[in-house]
């Protein structure tokens, strides 16, 4: 595998005398594009990983390359697929530690889908199962309770967003392999620090995991960093740097096709130059709606409808 902390979850599961080859390098491909490059490029080949494992009656690999595909999946913004592939691991009732390890991964990437949606609630529901799921497994549990500060978040409880924040934070005390874990930690400690009107923690926190995540590699990861760098930047009202994180962020996650990223780094490019820049307010805001809609082509109609219902992209819509 490449990255450290993703090797130790799916490295420590592969059976090496198993096809090792082939589907060693079927899951490295996979993981590079999840993580280190453009996700849906990841797809083909963990899909082949799948159906290789399968026929090897490999359980724990089909689980693992099935999680990464459902990485893939959606940080492509195919969430109908990613769903429709995560959910049944999600409520799956295996009992081996590799299986449910796999399956809490699981869970907690279904989560960020929903919270991704707008669906906090069920977002948290599905982390709570993930870390039931997890067991003594550290990166599943980390997954799933930093995913719970993400769900209290979007539900405004404060007070809920930090007890789990330092919960996860003590989960990742000196681990320096977990770049990924780190990175996410900061996209959450810029959350809850906006939540206490503290932009200047927030930009602290979201640089943080900006350099972090270029350290890596991790092209889409920086992206989701300098969004929220972007945002900060607006409360702190120093519009300049707005404007050049949410460029970058922009034009970090369309080089990758994140279309869960394009969409909101343009939305709110779009709006912050709208007085200053009209023509590359307009071509940002019509860019935000093509990936809006892009992402909805995915969707079942009930939740493309709810989709397109969110205020948020409602409101983009309209314009």
């Amino acid at each position: 595998m490449t990255s450290p902390a993703d090797q130790h979850v799916i490295g420590a599961t592969l059976d090496e005398n198993v096809g090792a080859i082939d589907l060693g390098e079927l899951l490295a491909r996979g993981e590079r594009a999840a993580f280190h490059g453009r996700p849906i490029a990841g797809v083909e080949p963990l899909r082949a990983a799948v159906q290789l494992a399968d026929q090897q009656g490999a359980v724990a690999e089909s689980l693992g390359a099935s999680w990464l595909l459902g990485v893939c999946l959606a940080a492509a913004g195919k969430f109908g697929s990613a769903v429709e592939l995560l959910e049944p691991l999600a409520t799956s009732s295996r009992q081996s530690l590799d299986e449910r390890l796999f399956c809490s991964l699981s869970a907690a990437t279904l989560a960020s889908i929903y919270r991704q949606l707008g669906r906090h609630a069920e977002a948290q529901q599905v982390d709570e199962r993930a870390l039931n799921l997890a067991g003594d497994a550290a990166e599943a549990r980390f997954d799933a309770i930093l995913g719970l500060a993400a769900d209290a978040v979007g539900l405004g409880s404060t007070a809920e967003a930090e007890a789990a924040l330092i919960e996860a934070t003590a989960l990742a005390t000196d681990r320096t392999d977990w770049w990924r874990q780190r990175v996410r930690l900061g996209w959450t400690r810029a959350e809850v620090a906006l939540m206490h009107d503290d932009p200047a923690a927030a930009v602290a926190a979201a640089t943080e995991a900006v350099n972090r995540a270029e350290e890596a590699g991790a092209p889409r990861h920086v992206a989701k960093g300098l969004l929220f760098s972007g945002v900060a930047y607006i409360e702190l009202s120093d519009l300049q740097s707005a404007t050049s994180c949410l460029r970058r962020a922009a034009t970090l996650a369309e080089s990758v096709g994140a279309l869960p990223l394009v969409w909101p780094a343009r939305a709110v490019l779009g709006a912050l130059l709208a007085q200053t820049n009209a023509m590359e307010s307009e071509a940002a805001l019509e860019a935000a709606r093509v990936a809006v809609r892009r992402i909805a082509e995915d969707l079942p109609s009930g939740t493309a409808q709810a989709w397109f219902a969110r205020p948020d992209v409602a409101a983009l819509l309209e314009k």
